[in-house]
């Protein structure tokens, strides 16, 4: 697959034809579809910009990040839609109906709700493309709208982000009929939500009472790639210069789980741009949390997940490396992660005692040096234990960085000494 030819996207459904055929089922099973989004959407840097995660096709070392980006961006809108989708996928032929339906819904969705990337539903000879023609093209147009600085996190942060938005509004248009009222209403809320990002931000950089040169510099990269109107942007800068109260901030969050957690998580990074969490900043992220109808544990929960994709990331965000920093980062993360797994220590033995091949390792282990294999195959089966959590359903882990010798640390006390 060659995601800068022609035809990218019908090899890449054709390669992810099982993870799509999952989904579907996966939709039935969770508590609420937007918590299986942000299952597929957070591993990936979507939502903070990045494109790291390479889909594990054979050829992903060979793409470029705006390859990466827009693989990403189009597994991410048919995700949303088969998540979303309100019916028992039955067959193959059914599955593949409804991922055409799909491609219409994004044709329709960039050409109605982004002007700018307004592309010609029929070839210059008369020939009406087909979906799959017409999305490819849309989605080259929307990620040659993102960012290609690889040096700077957040240039990328704020410029592609806003990929988020579009699948959360892409996630509501599909169930609507396409009409100009509707098409008017929801380019309405494409800038109103692009807006809510500019408040939410300002009101993480004036939470230590001094607007760092990094927070300003983010303004700057954000109204970059937001293509806000003229007095749109004017109101954006009056409110990073003076601050804005969360009381005065209005996010329209309809209530939408994923959409809330999306802003958190933007606050979050926001505050770690001067790689400092002071304490004025950690009171903010725990009024904003409890702003957005979030419990502590949610917080936390953010806190896990975006310092989770920073550890496990660490070599291809390049503007973060920093030894100090990594070990910063790191304690912190084990620390949250210790806290849980106290919390849950009983569901942990459990777990551990119903794995005959762990018990069997665990037991060599005590009397015995374990081969590098059996260190790898204990590391996977202590991560498959620590998944049995519901906190740890709902983020991602990250793999890499969670070593035989860091779960060691992230698990209680004394813990192997019950089973």
């Amino acid at each position: 697959m060659k995601p800068d030819e022609p035809g990218w996207l019908k090899e890449y459904l054709e390669f992810r034809q099982e993870l799509l055929k999952d989904l579907t089922v996966e939709s039935k099973k969770a508590s609420h579809p937007e918590h299986s989004l942000y299952r597929v959407i957070q591993p990936t840097g979507l939502m903070y910009g990045q494109a790291v995660d390479s889909l594990d096709h054979p050829n992903s070392a060979e793409w470029s990040d705006r390859d990466r980006m827009k693989i990403l961006l189009a597994e991410s809108l048919i995700s949303s839609s088969l998540l979303f989708y309100d019916r028992q996928i039955k067959s193959p032929n059914e599955l593949s109906e409804v991922i055409l339906k799909t491609l219409e819904s994004i044709g329709n969705f960039y050409n109605n709700i982004f002007p700018e990337l307004a592309t010609p539903t029929k070839t210059l000879f008369g020939r009406k493309k087909t979906p799959l023609e017409l999305a490819e093209r849309i989605l080259d147009k929307r990620v040659d709208l993102t960012a290609s600085d690889k040096e700077n996190f957040w240039v990328h942060f704020f410029h592609n982000s806003l990929l988020f938005l579009d699948i959360f509004i892409f996630g509501q248009w599909i169930h609507t009929n396409a009409d100009k009222i509707v098409s008017d209403f929801f380019k309405y809320e494409r800038e109103e939500l692009r807006f809510s990002v500019v408040k939410v931000i300002a009101a993480a950089a004036h939470a230590n009472k001094t607007v760092e040169f990094e927070e300003r510099k983010l303004l700057d990269y954000f109204l970059q790639s937001a293509h806000l109107s003229t007095d749109k942007k004017k109101e954006a800068h009056a409110i990073f210069e003076k601050g804005i109260e969360l009381e005065e901030i209005n996010l329209p969050t309809n209530n939408s789980w994923i959409l809330k957690k999306y802003f958190l998580e933007m606050a979050i990074l926001t505050i770690w741009a001067d790689k400092r969490v002071e304490g004025n900043e950690q009171e903010f992220l725990k009024r904003l949390t409890v702003y957005l109808s979030f419990s502590e544990d949610d917080l936390e929960n953010s806190m896990m997940a975006v310092e989770g994709f920073v550890l496990e990331h660490w070599d291809q965000l390049n503007y973060l490396q920093n030894k100090q920093d990594f070990n910063e980062v790191s304690d912190r993360f084990v620390a949250r992660m210790s806290k849980v797994t106290n919390t849950n220590r009983t569901k942990l033995l459990r777990e551990v005692q119903e794995s005959k091949e762990l018990m069997e390792l665990l037991k060599k282990a005590k009397s015995h040096e374990l081969t590098e294999s059996e260190k790898k195959q204990m590391q996977e089966m202590l991560i498959v234990v620590l998944k049995s959590i519901p906190t740890f359903v709902i983020i991602s882990l990250p793999q890499r960085f969670l070593t035989l010798p860091i779960l060691l640390k992230i698990l209680p006390n004394n813990f192997f000494a019950e089973v």
